[in-house]
């Protein structure tokens, strides 16, 4: 790690050295000629633009950072209360540039202070303004969202707009992060940001803003003028008991022509860096492009994670480097950069026990794992972005190598093992996207989308386990599982648009091909000897021919009221897979149409109710025809006897979205149905050392009905903002276990509430709650159901006391009842105090997490007709010392 730190040292110091400026001198004074304080001093272009700005020193002196020397005719502009503004011309920046300022009598207009927040509304964009949000205690712009009223962010940094997700962060109207914008929130200080606007109806290329019939939601960050003309950051030292470091190196620039986020850091405290690349719309995303590839076959078995906040369970030891840079070289053109690399060691301790109740008997499990884990991520992506009136070009290229290792020590039912796993995920891909304008308002659209992907994985376990199985009874020293999984997919359309003012209807037709391998065998080795294949039927060597041709014409409408679309896409669709080795030589032919039809209408000028309705039919991949058996961990055999799965899925959702923006109230409900057919279901056999999973040719049923209300206000009189919400969840659905077809029932009800409080001038608390009960019964006569409930609470107080100490204190409280099990309790505080030191731009902090010591967290998890608990080694109490200067 010290290493990595040398490294990230180096880095920042060239980045430094590489926005070294020229700069601009000069002195303002008054009519005596003494040297005047504070007196805002711009540098501004021909046009009047402001390019540069600063104040002046307590003898009156300026320093303006330049990027060249050419600057011919442009302006130095000093102005101050109480003095006429004062210009002069620029004739050699070599030259000190002085200015004297006269007295001016000013009236002032009368200003009223309400001390009340507000939002501006301007057609689809709504204004929040930071300085109404934050308090002293709020560093990023991250905390100050959380206190918006109609805003949420996740756990995880998700954000979400009354109750829509967002599709992109833009900061200053510009995509730089590129929907991983975790490291935005964390990293932008709050009073670096003048407003925060929510953009509804988000259309991102220009050309397709005058008929616009996008329904995405975004966020744009718009930084304060004095913020884009300076390198902003900060850097973190922190160290600790026992063992303990933070370090963190951040800097930012956000002018005109370039922008970017560059961080480097490290720890060992449960922060788990590799949150900042969470891409938190890549699922929609993956369906939009259509290559859907299995994301490992292997693993160490079911783990798991207890139900806590990740920083309170974490053991690891973590860097990341994050660099986000782009580059315009004019106003509709742009290239990005977005590179990471991700390194981490991870322990991991559990016990678990597991039940899962059959018709005639209990299958029970108890295990025990010690897990040293290490994932590695470097991501490489470059985007140009050609975005005008006239045209829209966009190519995107992406390159990911993820190795993940993993070491484990375990024992299952008093069986003792060791095992390793290796995964070694290699992904390129290239996309490119081009729109041209017509003279007619009519548009052509090209695409196309390639990707390689090669994904090898190995797990080892020694000694042999399930020798009645796998060795005719006899003992042996061990067992190996390969898996090669190589994937060629390209996607291609062409399509074209006809706009007559509010009514576009588009044509594409286009085709995808995806090219996959499976080969792997399972190999035994025998004691003293060389290895040996398990059996004929742990072998596969299948390929896989997946091609779609396809058509679609849709039909969209959008006026003051109403907006509408109608999606029609017909497609033919040919599988062929082959394996010789188990004799398996098949293809399939399809014609599918998957209509689509979605209707919005504005009840106001700030509500609206939505409904679509969804129909597709949909074909299985290469994980669900091999034949092979494959060892997917320690005690799971999975293969398949079945057809290609094929599965017709009918969805129909309907919401109502209000605001009333002046009031601060924001109200949203939606319900959603969903019915899946499947002509395919996994029978599982189940023994008290292993589960054999095999995919059978049977008729399986899935029914969800969804129902989400949530709601969020700002109380003027109380200065907080609370929050509420329902959300009910019952599935119907189908098992096969021990060859008995178990229908099951899951019913799910979560209630959330929330409250962000300004107490007084100095203290600022906020409290969460969350309630969840999970019913689960099998339909059939003297089933056992089980119920599950727990309710999580968090609550915070921020307290400003004198000469800039700040002090935070935090509890968390976790109950869990479950029937026929004792009840679980879990009490958790931390404590953080703040010193900051304004002149040298430096905060001290001291805090102390886990004050209670809780070394060992119990967990109780449920589905359908099982049950587990597991108990899970966590960090006990830490004590942390940290300096973070402000640049």
């Amino acid at each position: 790690m010290s290493r990595f730190l040398l490294f990230a040292l180096v880095f920042f110091t060239g980045l430094c050295a590489s926005f070294a400026q020229k700069s601009i001198k000069g002195t303002v004074k008054d009519d005596h000629g003494k040297g005047m304080e504070s007196v805002n001093v711009s540098l501004k272009d021909p046009e009047g633009n402001i390019i540069g700005y600063t104040r002046t020193n307590k003898n009156g002196d300026f320093t303006i950072a330049i990027n060249n020397d050419q600057l011919i005719g442009y302006q130095i502009e000093a102005s101050s209360i109480g003095y006429k503004k004062q210009t002069v011309s620029i004739a050699d920046v070599s030259k000190s540039q002085d200015l004297m300022l006269q007295p001016s009598e000013t009236s002032l207009e009368t200003v009223t202070v309400r001390n009340r927040p507000s939002l501006k509304a301007k057609g689809d964009t709504l204004n929040y303004s930071t300085a109404d949000f934050a308090n002293k205690q709020d560093r990023s712009i991250g905390d100050v969202l959380k206190k918006m009223p109609g805003i949420e962010v996740a756990e995880d940094g998700k954000i979400s707009y009354n109750g829509k997700s967002i599709s992109n962060l833009y900061v200053d109207g510009d995509n730089l992060l590129d929907d991983k914008y975790n490291i935005g929130t964390k990293s932008i200080p709050q009073g670096a940001v003048d407003k925060v606007q929510v953009i509804q109806n988000d259309q991102p290329i220009k050309m397709m803003r005058k008929n616009n019939m996008s329904d995405d939601v975004a966020l744009n960050l718009v930084i304060k003028d004095d913020a884009k003309l300076k390198v902003m950051g900060d850097a973190t030292v922190g160290v600790g008991m026992p063992d303990r470091f933070d370090e963190n190196l951040s800097a930012m620039l956000f002018n005109k022509k370039l922008k970017f986020i560059n961080n480097v850091k490290a720890n060992n405290i449960g922060n788990d860096p590799g949150i900042d690349l969470t891409s938190h719309n890549l699922s929609d995303y993956l369906q939009k492009i259509g290559n859907n590839k299995p994301n490992g076959l292997l693993s160490i078995g079911a783990a798991g994670v207890p139900s806590l906040p990740q920083s309170r369970y974490l053991f690891n030891q973590a860097g990341l480097i994050n660099l986000n840079n782009l580059y315009k070289f004019n106003k509709d053109l742009q290239l990005r950069a977005n590179i990471s690399y991700l390194y981490d060691q991870r322990k991991q301790q559990y016990n678990k026990f597991s039940q899962t109740y059959l018709s005639d008997q209990t299958i029970s499990y108890t295990e025990y794992q010690n897990n040293k884990i290490n994932p590695q991520k470097l991501r490489t992506q470059f985007n140009l972005n050609g975005n005008a009136e006239a045209y829209y070009l966009n190519n995107n290229f992406i390159l990911d190598y993820i190795p993940f290792k993993t070491e484990s020590a375990f024992s299952i039912n008093n069986i003792a093992a060791n095992q390793m796993l290796r995964q070694q995920t290699l992904d390129i891909s290239n996309e490119f996207n081009y729109r041209k304008k017509l003279k007619s308002e009519n548009i052509i659209n090209l695409y196309s989308y390639l990707n390689r992907t090669t994904q090898p994985e190995t797990l080892n376990i020694n000694p042999g386990l399930n020798a009645d199985i796998l060795n005719n009874g006899n003992p042996y020293s061990g067992l190996i599982q390969y898996i090669r999984l190589p994937t060629w997919y390209t996607n291609n359309y062409a399509s074209f648009a006809f706009v007559n003012g509010g009514f576009v209807q588009t044509y594409k037709t286009g085709f995808n091909i995806q090219l996959q391998e499976l080969n792997s065998a399972l190999y035994r080795t025998p004691n003293n000897q060389a290895q040996e294949i398990v059996s004929d039927s742990t072998v596969n060597n299948l390929n896989w021919l997946k091609t779609r041709i396809y058509a679609d014409a849709t039909y969209e409408y959008s006026s003051e009221k109403w907006k509408a679309g109608l999606s029609l896409p017909l497609s033919y669709n040919y599988i062929a897979y082959h394996d010789p080795s188990n004799h398996l030589n098949k293809n399939l032919n399809k014609v599918f149409l998957n209509p689509s039809v979605n209707v919005k209408y504005q009840t106001g000028t700030e509500n609206y109710v939505v409904a679509n309705y969804t129909f597709k039919n949909d074909l299985g991949g290469i994980d669900d025809v091999y034949r092979g058996t494959v060892l997917k961990n320690y005690r799971s055999l999975f293969s398949n006897n079945a057809p290609i799965s094929e599965s017709e899925t009918h969805n129909v959702g309907a919401g109502f979205n209000f605001r009333k923006a002046m009031q601060m109230f924001f109200f949203n409900i939606f319900a959603n149905y969903n019915d899946m057919e499947l002509n395919t279901i996994s029978s599982y056999r189940l023994s008290n050392n292993i589960q054999e999973r095999i995919v059978l040719p049977l008729q399986n049923h899935f029914k969800t009905l969804s129902f989400n209300v949530n709601a969020s206000k700002y109380l003027f009189a109380w200065k907080s903002t609370v929050n509420a919400g329902l959300n009910i969840s019952q599935s119907k659905y189908n098992q096969l276990q021990n060859g008995d077809l178990l229908p099951f029932n899951t019913l799910s009800i979560s209630y959330n509430t929330g409250i962000e409080a300004k107490l007084n001038n100095f203290i600022n608390w906020s409290y969460t709650a969350t309630y969840s009960v999970t019913n689960n019964k099998a339909k059939i006569a003297d089933a056992i159901q089980t119920n599950f409930q727990q309710l999580r609470q968090q609550s915070a107080l921020a307290i400003t006391t004198v000469k800039n100490v700040y002090i935070n204190i935090l509890a968390e409280h976790l109950f869990t009842h479950q029937s026929t099990q004792p009840n679980l309790k879990y009490l958790f505080a931390d404590l953080n105090v703040k010193y900051r030191i304004l002149k040298m731009k430096t905060d001290l902090e001291f805090g102390i997490t886990n004050l209670t010591n809780i070394k060992r967290f119990d967990a109780v998890y449920l589905s359908s007709n099982s049950l587990t608990t597991g108990t899970y080694e966590i960090p006990g109490r830490v004590a942390m010392l940290k300096a973070t200067f402000n640049f």
